[in-house]
């Protein structure tokens, strides 16, 4: 069936890391105070899976390494990947820039579909598990960890849709028995800035919230790939071409809209202390010739809280158009930047009055006087606070905030795609599974779960089709 999204029942780049050069490009939550370091079993050494090796899998050993010193030693001693040449490509990027913690002979580098249960046999219960493969794969791959009792970082999104994101919640509850250490990569949350600020505004420092809005204006994020019979890649089965291609389809990555802008969403529904009720957005698509991903260009929707107070969010993959990307808070007393502009570095201030230029209030890290003092990466402070709970048997577990933020994106990215309001409880009790199928894909030759057109496109988003299958 070629599927989009759901037909709803009626009355809801992060880390870029050079493998060839062996550079990385590393940035630079917790609800509450940042945790101190604190040495714990410093002598201990901790072995690490690595599951999916493109630049976010990769990038995260490297932010695990630079937070490990006060905790532990890590090993990196076993890679998965479906492509042979993405395992080769991390592992030569990583040993040249973190020789030490490597131990990944050619028998610990798996390929396949069920590589990750071969990487992950070889660890011990209590060792660590990074998922960094399109977010379809996230469930089962988390099934397995727990069987394992294997502490876990999994990237965000959690989850594209309803059914994985009870489902994950489900095996989850199981993970909290067994006292598992899980860290979900909204990295947001875990920045001393933004800290800081949350803890501010909760203080009544911009008075009563009136609305937020989040921006992700770029220029385009993605090339996105030819049709497949006209590339490089016309000989590699469908399904292999959608998964290295996994941004541009819904069911594995929940597109552009899921996949970059959770982070923007995620921190202002943070600040504001709640998740939203419900959704209206619009979108378009445009210049886009014969180029086949399911995403929209452009997005914009209205996420209501309980309280009826509102986040507006702004997106757009376009070149030559206006950019920002940021995010900002106005209240009664105030006005809050809280991320941007110009990306994932916090830069957190308050204003007295309703913009950026009205006089300052606070800035992060301007106390004392002098210059400001700059914020650690929250790349590597999400590691800090994972390995401070492994090591010192912490409580840790951010699968529940994960989903819920994997659902309210969502949420906005149905909205927009449908061309109605999109509920909350919609969203995740939805009964279309865009992943149906997944635990049945045994190598490369298996059925996707999204089937291409005769002409070798996909189906794309038609907002007011209610009514046809998508």
């Amino acid at each position: 069936m070629n599927q989009i999204q759901p037909n709803l029942p009626s009355p809801l780049s992060r880390r870029q890391f050079l493998g060839t050069s062996g550079k990385a490009a590393i940035g630079g939550a917790l609800a509450g105070m940042v945790l101190p370091h604190v040495h714990g079993q410093s002598g201990s050494t901790k072995k690490i899976a690595l599951i999916g090796c493109g630049g976010r899998g990769t990038g995260a050993v490297a932010n695990a390494i630079g937070a490990s010193r006060p905790y532990c030693q890590l090993k990196l001693h076993s890679m998965a990947d479906v492509f042979d040449w993405r395992v080769k490509q991390s592992h030569k990027g990583l040993s040249a820039k973190y020789a030490a913690q490597m131990d990944v002979p050619e028998d610990r580098q798996f390929v396949g579909f069920d590589s990750y249960k071969k990487a992950m046999d070889t660890l011990d219960a209590g060792d660590i598990a990074i998922f960094a493969s399109p977010c379809a794969f996230r469930r089962p791959h988390y099934e397995y960890a727990i069987q394992k009792k294997l502490n876990v970082f999994m990237e965000k999104p959690v989850t594209p849709d309803g059914p994985s994101s009870k489902r994950i919640l489900a095996a989850n509850e199981e993970a909290k028995k067994l006292n598992l250490k899980v860290g979900v990569g909204l990295m947001c949350r875990h920045s001393e800035a933004r800290i800081e600020l949350k803890d501010r505004i909760d203080n009544g420092e911009l008075g009563e919230l009136l609305y937020l809005k989040a921006v992700r204006m770029q220029g385009r994020l993605i090339g996105w790939d030819k049709r497949k019979q006209e590339t490089k890649d016309k000989d590699i089965s469908d399904l292999l071409y959608q998964i290295k291609n996994f941004h541009g389809f819904l069911w594995l990555s929940g597109g552009v809209y899921s996949d970059f802008n959770i982070h923007n969403i995620d921190e202002c529904c943070w600040m504001k202390g709640m998740w939203p009720v419900k959704a209206m957005g619009l979108g378009g698509r445009h210049y886009r010739g014969d180029e086949i991903d399911q995403n929209l260009d452009s997005y914009s929707v209205e996420y209501t809280f309980p309280d009826d107070t509102k986040l507006y969010f702004q997106g757009r993959s376009m070149n030559k158009c206006y950019q920002e990307f940021a995010s900002h808070a106005n209240g009664t007393k105030g006005y809050a930047l809280i991320s941007g502009p110009g990306g994932h570095a916090s830069q957190a201030r308050i204003h007295k009055g309703q913009g950026p230029k009205s006089d300052l209030a606070w800035m992060f890290g301007t106390e004392g006087g002098g210059r400001p003092r700059r914020e650690n990466s929250a790349y590597v402070d999400e590691w800090d606070h994972l390995l401070d709970a492994i090591v010192n048997d912490k409580p840790y577990n951010e699968v529940e905030r994960g989903v819920a933020a994997s659902v309210v994106t969502s949420m906005g990215r149905m909205a927009s795609h449908v061309g109605r309001e999109v509920t909350y409880d919609e969203m995740l009790n939805c009964s279309h599974d865009f992943c149906a199928g997944i635990d049945d894909i045994v190598d490369g030759d298996s059925p996707s779960p999204l089937l291409a057109n005769a002409d070798g496109s996909y189906a794309i988003p038609q907002p007011g089709q209610l009514g046809t299958e998508y």
